[in-house]
């Protein structure tokens, strides 16, 4: 069993292999606390506009749908449009 950290899956770039389309690179991992089992991994969103007005919400990847991690790109089976969440920024915002 090869093991890995989160600060290294931020230096693989993730590909549907569906649409084979590139997402980008992880920026992040949802982590069930008690457990400590990632559950899903995020991709930041495009920029808007050359990134001048921001980004797009962020691309969250179930744990499930993770076919293979290699040792430069993780492979994901995402079929349709997949789930965005909001920008930690924005929700940060909110919560003010």
């Amino acid at each position: 069993m090869t093991r890995t950290t989160v600060s290294d899956l931020r230096y693989k770039e993730i590909i549907n292999l569906a649409s084979g389309s590139r997402l980008g690179f992880v920026c992040d991992a949802q982590i069930t606390v008690p457990e400590g089992q990632v559950t899903a991994l995020i991709v930041p969103g495009p920029a808007r506009f050359f990134g001048l007005f921001g980004r797009e919400e962020d691309l969250v990847i179930p744990w499930d749908q993770i076919t293979k991690i290699g040792a430069d790109i993780i492979l994901v089976e995402l079929e349709g449009e997949p789930s965005r969440h909001q920008r930690r920024d924005a929700r940060a915002k909110k919560a003010r």
